[in-house]
């Protein structure tokens, strides 16, 4: 399918993503993680179909159950003691509690970032801070498009060394292993010619000097002061709110914390719409798309 807010301006895309990141690292209410979870879930899914879903419960499960598990090993705050482990330290309720916040906040930033590739390329990254952070706009656009294209050069290296019998899966486990570092030295040598073909390909045609002006295909639309005015109210209202306690939550020594008021309901409701704000458009414009399509 085709994500119709990747098409918005860079700097309606740049902001969410800003907001979002910055409110999923730090708010740790219950609803707050659930929420961001449950929108960053269907949103990768969205971007990325099936391939999402497998990731998430191979990997973002996983890490989910291990690092919830981890943290009441080593951390014995709490009032709440359910009961003590073999070493005599306690088992405490807000210990099991604040491991799996944890654990949701990690796997829901981990999320975030996958819709984040997705949608910020490198060409809108550049376009928002080549001008004002030259050097290290270009440094970060190539930092953040390093995985998936090492990901996809590995690939075809391994593709190609499996060709001539030299790929991890051939020969003896000694063997095996000499392929391997082969392939890393190989992609080591890649990456680094990359990044200095890139900086010269970028110096000889002028990146960052003075007065130099560039090419731009976005635009800055009706569309886009629309969706900026929606997301400047829910970001201001938002961080009022926890300024103020809306969203007040803690684990140590006792869990307590903002419950289900007006208020807090109303931060509850401009966050959850704040997070689901790119899947109702994309939803809202494959319905519009369906409705074109069957009158034709």
């Amino acid at each position: 399918m085709k994500d119709t807010f990747s098409t918005y301006h860079p700097a309606v895309n740049f902001l969410y993503f800003t907001l979002i990141l910055v409110f999923s690292m730090f708010f740790m209410h219950p609803v707050c993680l659930a929420t961001s979870l449950l929108s960053a879930l269907c949103y990768s899914i969205y971007l990325n179909g099936k391939k999402a879903l497998f990731f998430n419960l191979k990997y973002m499960l996983p890490l989910l159950i291990i690092t919830a598990l981890i943290n009441p090993a080593f951390n014995h705050e709490g009032g709440t003691i359910l009961t003590y482990l073999r070493d005599g330290n306690p088992l405490t309720l807000e210990s099991i509690t604040y491991g799996i916040a944890a654990a949701v906040m990690l796997i829901t930033v981990i999320s975030w970032f996958s819709c984040y590739n997705a949608v910020m390329t490198s060409d809108k990254f550049v376009y928002l801070f080549g001008r004002i952070i030259p050097a290290l706009s270009l440094i970060l656009s190539m930092a953040l498009r390093f995985v998936p294209h090492f990901k996809a050069q590995i690939k075809v290296v391994s593709d190609a060394q499996k060709c001539i019998g030299r790929d991890v899966s051939n020969g003896s486990i000694l063997q095996r292993a000499k392929h391997g570092i082969r392939i890393l030295s190989i992609m080591v040598t890649w990456a680094l010619e990359n990044a200095i073909e890139t900086a010269d390909s970028m110096k000889s045609r002028g990146y960052g000097l003075p007065g130099r002006t560039a090419f731009s295909i976005y635009r800055f639309d009706k569309r886009d002061k629309k969706a900026m005015l929606f997301l400047s109210l829910c970001g201001i209202y938002i961080i009022l709110g926890a300024f103020l306690g809306g969203i007040y939550w803690r684990y140590f020594p006792t869990m307590k914390g903002v419950g289900f008021e007006l208020y807090p309901i109303s931060l509850y409701i401009c966050y959850f719409a704040l997070c689901i704000m790119p899947v109702v458009i994309n939803v809202n414009e494959d319905r519009k798309w369906k409705a074109i399509q069957s009158k034709i």
